[in-house]
Parts: structure tokens; C-alpha cells; sequence
């Protein structure tokens, strides 16, 4: 008899849905409040896990378990599950993606405004029997521009909510197309830091991934416009604590407004001492509709998981039944790799992108490949993107998706190519298999050529001319980098041609410099690519598992 363990509060709609699943024989367990070995030993009692941000579910929880099949987080960020120790042993796990927007988003608001107009000082001036009108000058929003990092659906939401207080909005995202971002009314910039200098209010929804953390630090002070108003009600660490105080000292940030903090729980830091800081205990999805959305749809899931061994909203693994995962398996690595490759090769936000499929793979279930190759390109974008919602994300940014077959061979047993716009300019990508699991690039930009699709690239364009090749390894020769691997594709002798090397390192900016000013170069991409045979989570659970669900 599968048994589910509860172990955060869950509204009473929730529990609910948990009793009523008895009479499918299903049971479940409420223990809140476990770490340690209680959490481990608890867990190994169970089929399937359900909780909220509290319990933290470390590798050291999962070990030795060979029970749990299942944990859903009752929320959108999963960041207190480990989830690569959850992959490793085949546990699925879930979210409830959707249940927090509407709360998140305004309470983001409500934040910006209570910051502008100086609520919580006042009402706090007033309750001590002061009547200091003159001490809490505000700012009205109308009129103001907001930045807004990160445009998924609560990015989203709250740039609605901001042009309905007669707000400009700029935002960035790099997977928002212009079309797109114009029908929401926001104005696309390229970066961050093109943004800061402009804005008079700023606000982050974006995952916390090596590429957000300390977004705003130290050196975006020296960029920032004087007396900005920041807000987080996303993720902890995306702002630099220690910047934001010294912001706040020197007088170029105006207010700060921290509904999430670097290390939580958080109850003593320097910036609950600032007159300009208003600070709430991770409230962005406390409210009664939040959470009884998120635990009944969590409990459905996890229900609906253990019954039927249903999977959605997996933010590590995909419903693949080992029959089509077998067919495909390689190719979904293929596709991922090339869509990894092509996120890489343009900072503009992707506009379209069009998947070709000839040959023997053509034959095949095609849409999950389709939908690796969703998951690659997005992959920067968010820590939570997988073969099941990729497409789902890409419609939501406005970015068109076209799939082509044709089963005619051409060159190659199954070729997989890929067309992506952005800005005017096309880039084309094509892969094949080598064997059954070695994904190989065979064309680029429109050049034919044989590359390894993992590691460190260096990808440049050049013209073809007598000596090139030996002058770009010669200057990274000079910068201590080493090729492992170059392939160089030509349209004809003397035309223009493409290099893609494999290097054994990262090169240094200084390293890039030197190549980019050999003579006839004409552009120079890093492209960094997961190492040869490391699987995406959504794939190598489906790997370690052998089915799904594991049972």
C-alpha cells in the first residue's frame, strides 16, 4: 500500500485531498519539523514526499533509500531538495509552477509601493504616538520606470500590474522575443547593465544559477541610478547583501525591499538596522489561495503519480517509457547538446527557431526530441526546465518552434538540424550520431565540418586564408591554452569559413583578445558544453531508473 509523508503544513484543502486518497489505498503521514537521521529514517518509510521550503532534503536524507519514488514541493523553487542526489537514485521530483504567481507577483508590489510611499516606518512613528507627516516624504510610481529581471510568469505578472500604476517598463530576459515582449508592453534591453542606469525601481524573478548570483553587486553601484528602489521577492543571493547596505550608505540606492535572503532563516542582519530597508519572512506565496492552489494541486500530483505513474511538472526527469527512451535516448542528447550550442552563439533573445529531422530518426517519436532541444536552449534561463515543460516556456516568451521530417537519408544515417533567428541573423546547427550515444556537429552556420559536442569550445569565424589556423593556435599557445580538438568547415577556397576548436581549459578574456585580433577573423564565440556522457537531469533519471516510476 503506497503511504505518502507530509513534511511541511499543508493548507487544510490539502490534507484533505491526502484523507480522501485513503479509500484508493493510499495512506499518509504528517511529521514536520525533521532534519537528520529522523528525516532520513522518515523518508525511507514512504512511497512519495510532499513539503514546502522548510525541511531541506540533502543528499545525506536520500541515502540508502530505495522506497521513495516521489517528492513534490508544494511551491515553485525547489532549491531545498537536492536534486542531483534525488537523479542518482531515480526519484522523481515535482513542483507546482503555477499556484504562486498571482501571490508572488503581488506581493512584489505590494512591497514596491509600501517602500515608495514609506508605510512601515510611519505606521511604526505613529504607533510610538509621533506625528512626523513631514518625515515620510514618498514617491509616487506613475510615471517611473521599472526594470524587471526575469519574464517568466511572474516577471510577467508583475509587469502587468506595473502598467496599470502608469509605470514604463523595461525588462530583461534573454529568451523574451521583441514581439512578444511588445504585445506585454515591455521594452527589451540587452543586459542588465544596460538597464541599471535607467531605472527607478528594479525587481529580480529569475532562478539563483551561477549567471544571477550578486546580479547586482558591488560593481553595479558605480552604474546604478542614484536613489533606485531595489526588490527581491525571488531568490536569496541574487542581490549582494553587503553591496546593498553599502549602496544604501553612500546614498545611491534609495530603498531596499527583501522579501528573500541569502542564508534563511534570516533573523539578524546590518540592513534590518537601515531606515530604508523593509524586510518580510518569505511571505511572496503566504496567502490562503497560494497555498491551498499549491497543496491540492502538489497532492494531486503526487497521487495521480502513485496510482498511475503520471509525471508532471518533473523538474528532473520525463514521462519517456523505456521502449521510446531506448529508440530516442541518444538523440534527445543530440538535441539537447545543439540547443545548449545555439543559446550560446547570439546574446539577442531568440525570435524562432525550426528542427529538421531526415533520415532514419525521422521515423521516430521526433517530438521528444523536439523538446530536448527546448530544454537545451532554454537551460540558462531557468534551473527548473526539463523535456516536459520546455515547450510550454518557449510559447510563453513568444519564441516560435517549427518541427520538419523528411526519412530520405542524406549524408548521414539520421541527421538532426536546426535553424534559430534572432535579430535578422540565422544560425544553423546540425547533428548525427556517432554509434548509438556519440553526439557529433557536422555543420555550422551553413559550413560542413565534424566537431565534439562537449567541453570547452572556441567557435570563430574567419576568412579563408593561408596561415590562419596556425596564428590562432599559436596565440592561444602563447596564453597557455591547449586544443585537444579543431575541425574548420569553408563554403570554397579563399570564401568564408568557420573553426570550431575543443579546448582542454576556459580561456582567459585576455586569451579570446588574442585570437580576435589575428588578421582575417572575423568574430569569436566561447561555447561551454557539458562534458561527454553527463545527461541532463530529466534524462539521466530516466537512465538511472530504467523506467519510470521506479517501484
Amino acid at each position: 500500500m503506497p503511504s505518502i509523508i507530509v513534511l511541511d503544513s499543508l493548507s487544510r484543502d490539502g490534507l484533505a485531498l491526502l484523507e480522501a486518497a485513503r479509500a484508493h489505498g493510499i495512506t499518509h503521514e504528517v511529521a514536520t519539523g525533521l532534519s537528520g537521521e529522523a528525516l532520513r529514517e522518515a523518508l525511507a518509510r514512504h512511497d512519495g514526499a510532499i513539503c514546502r521550503s522548510g525541511v531541506k532534503i540533502t543528499a545525506a536524507s536520500l541515502a540508502g533509500n530505495q522506497r521513495l519514488k516521489a517528492i513534490v514541493r508544494a511551491g515553485v523553487g525547489t532549491d531545498n531538495i537536492d536534486k542531483d542526489a534525488a537523479t542518482r537514485q531515480g526519484i522523481v521530483v515535482m513542483n507546482t509552477p503555477a499556484g504562486n504567481t498571482v501571490s508572488t507577483a503581488e506581493h512584489t508590489f505590494a512591497l514596491l509601493l509600501a517602500l515608495s510611499r514609506n508605510i512601515a516606518a510611519a505606521d511604526a512613528s505613529l504607533r510610538a504616538r509621533r506625528w512626523d507627516r513631514n518625515a515620510f516624504m514618498g514617491a509616487q510610481v506613475a510615471g517611473k520606470v521599472l526594470g524587471v529581471v526575469g519574464l517568466g510568469r511572474i516577471g510577467q505578472a508583475v509587469a502587468s500590474r506595473a502598467r496599470a500604476f502608469e509605470m514604463r517598463v523595461l525588462g530583461f530576459d534573454p529568451f523574451l522575443s521583441v514581439e512578444r515582449a511588445a504585445e506585454l508592453g515591455i521594452e527589451l534591453v540587452p543586459s542588465v547593465r544596460e538597464m541599471l542606469p535607467h531605472v527607478d525601481y528594479l525587481t529580480v524573478h529569475t532562478p539563483l544559477t551561477d549567471e544571477t548570483r550578486h546580479l547586482v553587486g558591488m560593481p553595479e553601484l558605480e552604474i546604478l541610478k542614484p536613489g533606485v528602489r531595489l526588490v527581491n521577492c525571488a531568490r536569496g543571493g541574487i542581490y549582494d547583501e553587503k553591496a546593498l547596505l553599502e549602496g544604501l550608505q553612500r546614498g545611491v540606492i534609495g530603498g531596499v525591499a527583501l522579501d528573500v535572503f541569502e542564508k534563511e532563516p534570516c533573523t539578524e542582519s546590518p540592513l534590518f538596522e537601515h531606515p530604508r530597508v523593509l524586510v518580510t519572512p518569505h511571505l511572496g506565496a503566504s496567502t490562503e489561495e497560494a497555498q491551498s492552489q499549491v497543496a491540492v494541486e502538489g497532492v494531486g500530483l503526487l497521487v495521480d503519480f502513485l496510482s498511475t505513474g503520471a509525471i508532471r511538472h518533473s523538474v528532473n526527469s520525463s514521462p519517456i517509457d523505456p521502449a521510446t527512451l531506448e529508440g530516442v535516448r541518444g538523440f534527445l542528447d543530440l538535441a539537447w547538446r545543439l540547443g545548449l550550442l545555439l543559446s550560446q552563439l547570439d546574446d539577442a533573445p531568440p525570435k524562432s527557431c525550426s528542427i529538421a529531422y531526415r533520415g532514419e530518426i525521422a521515423s521516430r517519436n521526433t517530438k521528444l526530441v523536439t523538446a530536448a532541444f527546448a530544454a537545451g536552449l532554454l537551460e540558462s534561463a531557468s534551473d527548473e526546465v526539463n523535456i516536459v515543460n520546455a515547450e510550454v516556456l518557449l510559447q510563453e516568451r513568444g519564441i516560435d518552434l517549427v518541427e520538419q521530417s523528411r526519412t530520405d537519408p542524406g549524408a548521414f544515417s539520421s541527421v538532426v538540424a536546426v535553424d534559430l533567428v534572432a535579430e535578422g541573423r540565422v544560425h544553423r546547427a546540425a547533428g548525427t550520431l556517432f554509434g548509438h550515444a556519440m553526439p557529433r556537429l557536422v555543420q555550422l552556420e551553413g559550413h560542413r565540418l565534424e566537431a565534439y559536442l562537449d567541453g570547452v569550445l572556441l567557435v570563430f569565424t574567419h576568412q579563408d586564408v593561408p596561415g590562419i589556423i596556425g596564428r590562432v593556435g599559436t596565440a592561444l599557445g602563447g596564453m597557455g591554452v591547449n586544443i585537444a580538438q579543431m575541425t574548420v568547415g569553408r563554403s570554397a577556397p579563399g570564401g568564408d569559413a568557420i573553426g570550431v576548436l575543443n579546448l582542454d581549459q576556459s580561456p582567459s578574456p585576455e586569451a579570446v583578445a588574442a585570437v580576435a585580433s589575428v588578421p582575417g577573423i572575423r568574430s569569436v564565440k566561447v561555447v561551454r558544453m557539458p562534458a561527454a556522457g553527463q545527461l541532463p537531469n530529466w534524462l539521466a533519471v530516466s537512465t538511472a531508473a530504467g523506467r519510470l516510476p521506479r517501484g
